[in-house]
C-alpha cells in the first residue's frame, strides 16, 4: 500500500502531523510519501520519507504515473485536488482540513471549496474539533466523514531532565498573525512580571512565516512595553530539540501559554504536556481535547489577561497542582494521542472507502 499525504509547506503542525503519522503507517509496513508545492523550514525535521516540493503540472504527473498511490489526502489545498484529478488519478482521494484561523474565515473557506470537494474528492479527514464538524456537516452532510484525533509522536519526542534553570519560563510558540494572539501573551507576561520579576519570556516561532503588519506591530509592542531584557526569541528551531526546551520550561517553574483565539487541534500544546510542561491556553475549541481544566492544564476566557495571569500565577506557585498537573497532562496525551490508535484509524477508514 502506498500513500501520499500533501500541504502547502512544510511548517508547524502539519509538518509534525505529516511526519508522525507517516512514520507510524511506516511502522505496519505501509509506503508514505509526502508532497508540498513549496518548500519550507521544517523540511530538515523530516528523515527516511520521501519527500517531493512540486509546483509543476508536469512533476505533478510525473510523480502520480511513477508511483500509482493507492491513497492521496490532500490538506486545505483545494486547486492541489483539482489538479491531480485532472492528471488522471482514479484513486481514493480524501480531503482534509485541520484549521481554518477564525470561525468565520473557516466557514467562507469551506463555503467556497464544498462544491468542488463533492467533484474532485471522495472523503473528508479532520480532527475531532466542534467547529470544524459543525460547518463541515452543513456545507458537506452527504459526504464520508473522518473524524478523530492526530497522533503525538512518542517514541523520540519526550520529557528529558536537565540542570533546573535559575528562573521560570513563559513560553509560546506559533506565528506572528492575528489568530496566534501574540500580544495577548505578551501582555499576560508584563502582568506575570509584576509577581515573578526573575520571569523571562521565550517565543519559539518560524521568522520566514508571519504577516507583515504583525510583525511590525511586535516589535513596536515590544519596543514601548521594555519587554526585550525579558524576551528570548527563537525561530526555526529543529523539531527534535523542541522536547528539551519542553521539559528545561517545565523543570524552571514555568509553563507554555497558548493564546491562540481558535485552534483546530495544537500541536504546541500537546507536545508540551508529553513533555511534563504545564499548559495554560485559550478555550480555543480544538485545544479542549487535550487540555481539561485544572486536571491536565489551565484554560481561561480569551482576551481576560487579569484572569490568566492569575492562573498562570496559579500554575507556578501552586507546586501539589503543578505536579498533579504535569503527570496527568504526560498520561492523557500517551493514553489518548498514541500513533498506534491512530494508524488503526486511519487503516480503517482507508478499509471503508475501499469496499464503496
Amino acid at each position: 500500500m502506498k500513500i501520499l499525504f500533501t500541504f502547502y509547506n512544510p511548517s508547524g503542525g502539519m509538518e509534525t502531523l505529516n511526519r508522525v503519522r507517516c512514520e507510524a503507517l511506516a511502522a505496519r509496513g505501509i509506503e508514505c510519501h509526502l508532497l508540498y508545492t513549496h518548500p519550507g523550514e521544517g523540511q530538515k525535521n523530516i528523515r527516511n520519507i520521501p519527500v517531493h516540493i512540486i509546483r509543476s503540472d508536469e512533476a505533478l504527473a510525473n510523480l502520480l504515473a511513477a508511483q500509482a498511490f493507492d491513497l492521496i489526502v490532500v490538506c486545505t489545498d483545494i486547486e492541489l485536488a483539482a489538479r491531480i484529478r485532472r492528471h488522471g488519478y482514479t484513486g481514493l482521494l480524501v480531503f482534509e482540513l485541520q484549521g481554518l484561523g477564525q470561525i468565520e474565515e473557516a466557514r467562507a473557506v469551506i463555503a467556497d471549496f464544498s462544491g468542488r470537494i463533492r467533484l474532485y474528492t471522495d472523503a473528508l479527514l479532520y480532527p475531532e474539533t466542534a467547529h470544524l464538524r459543525q460547518l463541515l456537516r452543513e456545507h458537506l452532510p452527504d459526504m464520508p466523514h473522518y473524524c478523530f484525533d492526530d497522533p503525538v509522536g512518542l517514541a523520540n519526542f519526550e520529557y528529558t531532565a536537565y540542570p533546573a534553570r535559575k528562573y521560570p519560563v513563559l513560553a509560546w510558540v506559533g506565528r506572528l498573525q492575528a489568530n496566534k494572539n501574540w500580544r495577548e501573551f505578551l501582555r499576560i507576561g508584563l502582568q506575570l512580571l509584576k509577581v515573578q520579576p526573575l520571569l523571562y519570556l521565550w517565543m519559539f516561532q518560524d521568522d520566514t512565516l508571519f504577516d507583515p503588519e504583525e510583525k511590525a506591530a511586535f516589535e513596536q509592542f515590544v519596543a514601548e512595553t521594555g519587554l526585550a531584557s525579558r524576551l528570548i526569541l527563537y525561530s526555526n528551531v529543529a523539531h527534535e530539540h523542541m522536547a528539551d526546551y519542553m521539559s528545561i520550561i517545565g523543570d524552571s517553574g514555568g509553563l507554555l501559554c497558548s493564546t491562540s483565539m481558535l485552534e483546530g487541534f495544537g500541536y504546541a500544546v500537546a507536545e508540551a504536556m508529553l513533555c511534563r510542561c504545564p499548559v495554560l491556553s485559550t478555550d480555543s475549541d480544538g485545544i479542549r481535547r487535550l487540555v481539561i481544566h485544572n486536571q491536565t492544564g489551565k484554560i481561561y476566557r480569551l482576551g481576560q489577561v487579569s484572569e490568566a495571569a492569575t492562573a498562570a500565577a496559579s500554575l507556578m506557585f501552586d507546586q501539589p497542582l503543578r505536579a498533579s498537573i504535569r503527570r496527568n497532562g504526560e498520561q492523557h496525551i500517551r493514553r489518548n494521542l498514541n500513533p498506534e490508535l491512530y494508524v488503526t484509524r486511519f487503516l480503517q477508514m482507508y478499509s471503508t472507502l475501499s469496499r464503496r
